[in-house]
């Protein structure tokens, strides 16, 4: 009898015992990214008080964090869709150019960052965007699709890793056409938006931003209804929600643009109460540290006790022994922006506290320098054509006027980074500081964008990390060599002379391109570029004229025109071509280009013919040709 006594004390003893303690949820975290396309944090009241109302997302932020100082990268979907599938900063792995123009190969046992979670265990889905421009290699997802979700992995205790990408905000939600702005009304108020400082205020651009305010409220519902699927599927409490854009944008001088409008994304991330073990810092508050693209794959990695890749560019912001303190000093964010479409120029920024500093390589191309799908939004349109008219403020016109070698802002005084600090003499210190640190910057990534496009398509993409490192000496003298535009022309000059005579043609076109940016001042060395119009590289010859163009007034057009009738490589051409969208529409000169006058073909060079002709272009026959687009 007292062995049964004994047998239900103990009974009741454990049975006390376990109801006493806390639920125990899952052994590790899910994760979930959600996702918005095009949109910077200024589109949200959350963010910024002249931006839209967005209670779903407003409630994750309530039971997590926000961090206002969250960064995309690259100002364009597939080179920040790439840096956050990879880690790795998209000019050290050869993935800067949207769209490519042939993928880049990861290094041998590198892998994009959702496959090393799958190798733990973990159910990987995306749905669906992925837009790489390297090629994504085996093990990635479990499914990538439109129907792909956690909901359909086999074992319900598996732990997920969920992505989905939302286009209702996506810079095509604003390419509407005249009849829908007169007749189709934005439940958003027109008369009550704010319009940026650099916009024209007109009735198109009130209507603009008020339908985007529109989208935002849509993603936001979408925010709300993933929740909600979490929560019935009881696994909210175990998952760690993020909700960002993909980059920024998406009126115009944004999406496509190096400046805060383009990269500074909305980030909310739902700590889940079973893991609040995992975070340091209390729910509901603001964190101030910056933190970029390649951090996101990292933090991802380490809240799923995942070890992080030596080669990863990026630190965890969030899981076990990272502390928000540590994380709250962090205040450095670089960008970058190549070509976009047809559209080149190359741009590097720093961020560094309140502070952007902003590295413009080619900025005698005005921002306003044609892109095809830029132009379809009508508000991009009506400020081209109030520009023609001079109808625009000193502020609004920046946006089609040449730029300096290098800007700074004071982002806490200048939000929309509209005085530049760059010839302020009080601010000549932080100027060298962060002209020194961006240098840096882009020696140690050995930044590939010193090499033209087409040589990195010739030459390096099968392995572009490490042609990066076989030519790193080479990018060192060619980042030298483009930044004697910064010194004094007295002393700029014959360290450029000696370059020109150069037998390496990067370092000759580099030369150039620093005349260039100089401009009159360098009209000394009109000589040596006139020679040079006769260079066995095409490009060193583009370079040579851009800069004669633009210090002499010396007609541009037979050497460009042989250049395009000659050259087979499309890159080359693509390039060439963008100097011709330049030359007519900010310097006069009507080229009168046929379609027949470009010997190479490709999709960049048919968006360039079909702008500069007023034609569509004939589309290039697929083939394998390795200097063929496949955009």
């Amino acid at each position: 009898m007292w062995h049964r006594l004994l047998l239900v004390v103990l009974c009741f003893f454990f049975v006390a015992k376990e109801s006493a303690a806390p639920a125990l949820g899952a052994d590790r975290p899910n994760i979930v990214w959600i996702v918005s396309e095009d949109n910077s944090k200024h589109y949200l009241k959350l963010f910024d008080k002249d931006g839209a109302a967005t209670p779903n997302i407003d409630k994750l932020a309530e039971q997590g964090f926000v961090f206002p100082n969250a960064f995309s990268n690259s100002p364009v979907c597939s080179v920040a869709r790439t840096t956050l599938a990879t880690s790795v900063y998209a000019p050290r792995l050869g993935t800067q150019y949207h769209r490519r123009a042939k993928m880049a190969t990861l290094p041998q046992g590198w892998k994009m960052f959702p496959a090393y979670l799958r190798e733990a265990g973990y159910y990987t889905t995306n749905n669906s965007k992925k837009d790489y421009n390297a090629v994504e290699g085996k093990g990635v997802w479990d499914e990538s699709s439109r129907k792909a979700s956690w909901r359909n992995r086999k074992d319900k205790a598996q732990p997920f890793f969920h992505m989905e990408s939302h286009g209702a905000s996506h810079e095509s939600s604003l390419h509407f056409n005249e009849n829908t702005h007169r007749n189709q009304k934005t439940a958003t108020d027109p008369d009550k938006v704010k319009v940026f400082p650099y916009h024209p205020d007109t009735p198109l651009f009130r209507y603009t931003v008020a339908r985007y305010h529109d989208r935002i409220k849509e993603i936001d519902n979408i925010v709300g209804r993933t929740v909600a699927k979490l929560k019935d599927d009881g696994v909210l409490e175990d998952t760690f929600i993020f909700y960002f854009g993909d980059h920024g944008g998406v009126l115009p001088r944004g999406k496509g643009y190096i400046q805060e409008s383009g990269l500074n994304v909305p980030l909310v991330i739902r700590v889940p109460e079973n893991f609040k073990h995992l975070v340091d810092g209390k729910p509901g508050t603001r964190q101030q540290g910056f933190v970029e693209f390649v951090d996101f794959g990292a933090t991802a990695l380490h809240l799923a006790g995942v070890e992080v890749p030596k080669h990863f560019d990026g630190e965890p912001f969030l899981g076990k022994g990272v502390s928000m303190a540590e994380v709250n000093k962090r205040n450095e964010a670089f960008g970058y922006a190549d070509r976009f479409d047809e559209k080149y120029e190359m741009v590097r920024s720093l961020r560094r506290g309140k502070y952007k500093y902003l590295r413009y390589y080619q900025g005698y191309y005005p921002d306003a320098l044609q892109n095809n799908y830029r132009y379809r939004m009508l508000a991009y349109k009506e400020w081209r054509q109030l520009w023609k008219q001079g109808k625009l403020n000193a502020v609004q016109k920046q946006f089609f006027e040449a730029k300096p070698a290098e800007a700074l802002y004071d982002i806490e005084a200048d939000p929309h980074e509209t005085k530049n600090l760059a010839g302020d003499p009080s601010h000549k210190e932080k100027l060298l500081e962060l002209r020194k640190a961006l240098r840096a910057r882009v020696k140690s990534l050995n930044d590939l964008s010193f090499y033209p496009e087409s040589v990195m398509v010739d030459e390096a993409m099968n392995d572009p990390v490490a042609f990066g490192k076989k030519h790193r000496h080479w990018i060192d003298d060619f980042v030298d060599v483009a930044d004697f535009a910064l010194l004094p022309t007295d002393e700029a000059l014959p360290k450029l002379r000696k370059v020109i005579a150069s037998e390496n043609p990067w370092a000759r076109y580099w030369a150039f391109t620093a005349c260039a940016m100089i401009g009159r001042d360098a009209k000394p060395l009109a000589d040596v570029a006139t020679q040079a119009l006769n260079d066995d590289e095409p490009l060193v010859r583009l370079r040579a004229v851009e800069f004669l163009a633009i210090a002499t007034e010396h007609d541009p057009r037979p050497a460009i025109k042989h250049i395009l009738k000659t050259s087979d490589d499309y890159l080359t051409a693509a390039i060439t071509l963008n100097s011709v969208a330049y030359f007519q529409d900010f310097l006069g000169y009507d080229f009168n280009l046929k379609a027949s006058d470009v010997k190479a073909k490709g999709n960049s060079v048919s968006r360039r013919l079909e702008y500069l002709t007023g034609k569509p272009a004939p589309k290039p026959k697929r083939n394998k040709n390795k200097n063929k687009s496949n955009n």
